[in-house]
């Protein structure tokens, strides 16, 4: 009796259960030795009667294992893929590669951005050479804008701080506990100072390894987005400026216990050269709460405006001049720069019937003898996209509330 060579030296058989996208499923049963492109051969005729004809329908097609998400290699046997029995395979076809685009198709797509693409500067002075010059009467416009109440209110909103600063002041100042009130003003001052960035944003950039510092300025260029300072910070690694200062930004103010301690040594004998001196102090921290409250520029409006050519100190006043809008302030260094930066520190006519009524006004005098209110006029003034926050503050949103009402009045009358 003979016994075939190949069916003593046969290898393990294997049984394994084979799936398609379609739904298809059944048991196909293969020695271990058997190839990958013998088994998916196998598996096309089971599934796709006749595809075989076409020589390219093996190789448009792949085999998976279930388990471990793995492409089979046509070439390897089952027993090197490390295939077990009873194990799942996956039949799925082969998404088709990306036609390449016609060479006709890439010159006319070429064509396309050329023609889209913007003129430059040599290009825009060459097709105006002979243009007559002309000036834009920008005073027209403006006194158009002004037209609709809310931009007036605006407007005029500036200046009725700028005295009111003035009012409250002397009103806090004849206060018998006018030194404990602005140690109080300073405290939130400093309290403000801490929270101007977001600790939980610093510390997800600080554990990803950037020093401290310089993730501090990617968040505040980037408005406190983790994703977007993380970002910037990779894109400028190796930037030589990545750890200068901003533009516009100042270094950090004196401790807010100095104002308080010189304030402390205001209160002492009620003499007049002790009143003086009191007088004399409390400027020195109506001061100091200015200094903390001094128009802080958008940095990147800042660096976009002196990427143009322009000078910081002229792009600072123009964005200041235009509540740190990029758009506005263009315009402004583009235009006859009006109003000035000296204008913003005109007040209203302390004669007007609108002043007048706005001190007679019950909510408005209480307000204005809290330091508070004081704080908030002072941030308004330059940082007027602050004022939603001081709108909705407990103490200082009535006041508010008030002024904006008066002034509704009179303008319609």
């Amino acid at each position: 009796m003979f016994v075939q060579e190949e069916k003593i030296f046969a290898g393990k058989v294997l049984r394994l259960h084979v799936c398609t996208m379609e739904g298809a499923e059944w048991l196909e049963e293969v020695p271990e030795d058997t190839t990958v492109e013998k088994l998916k051969e196998r598996c096309l005729k089971h599934c796709v009667p006749g595809s075989l004809e076409d020589p390219k329908t093996v190789t448009h097609h792949k085999l998976i294992h279930a388990t471990s998400e793995k492409v089979l290699t046509d070439t390897k046997t089952v027993l090197e893929e490390n295939i077990q029995d009873r194990d799942v395979l996956l039949l799925i076809k082969k998404r088709a590669p990306a036609l390449l685009p016609k060479m006709a198709d890439v010159v006319a797509e070429e064509k396309r951005k050329q023609e889209q693409k913007a003129p430059d500067k040599d290009a825009i002075l060459k097709a105006t050479a002979n243009l007559p010059a002309r000036s834009v009467d920008r005073t027209v416009t403006h006194h158009n804008m002004r037209d609709f109440p809310f931009l007036q209110f605006q407007t005029e909103l500036r200046k009725i701080l700028v005295s009111l600063i003035e009012v409250a002041q002397k009103l806090l100042a004849l206060n018998p506990d006018a030194v404990e009130l602005f140690k109080k003003a300073n405290a939130m001052l400093d309290e403000d100072e801490e929270d101007r960035v977001d600790e939980i944003a610093l510390r997800q950039l600080t554990e990803m390894g950037f020093p401290e510092s310089r993730a501090v300025k990617a968040l505040r260029l980037n408005h406190m987005s983790v994703t977007q300072a993380m970002e910037w910070l990779i894109e400028h690694a190796d930037d030589p400026s990545v750890d200068a200062p901003l533009p516009g930004q100042t270094p950090a103010e004196a401790p807010a216990e100095g104002a308080a301690s010189s304030a402390e040594a205001a209160a002492g004998p009620s003499s007049e050269e002790g009143g003086e001196e009191a007088k004399d102090e409390l400027t020195e921290i109506f001061k100091k709460i200015r200094r903390k409250r001094e128009f802080r520029p958008d940095p990147r409006a800042v660096i976009a405006l002196m990427e143009m050519g322009f000078d910081e100190k002229e792009v600072v006043d123009a964005l200041r001049v235009n509540n740190n809008q990029q758009n506005a302030a263009c315009e402004w260094l583009l235009g006859d720069r009006k109003p000035s930066p000296e204008d913003l520190d005109k007040g209203i006519d302390t004669n007007s019937p609108l002043f007048q009524a706005i001190l007679e006004n019950p909510v408005v005098q209480l307000g204005l003898t809290n330091p508070k209110t004081l704080l908030a006029f002072e941030d308004m003034l330059e940082n007027p996209l602050n004022s939603t926050q001081w709108m909705n503050d407990p103490e200082t949103g009535p006041v508010m509330l008030q002024i904006s009402r008066i002034f509704q009045t009179l303008n319609r009358t």
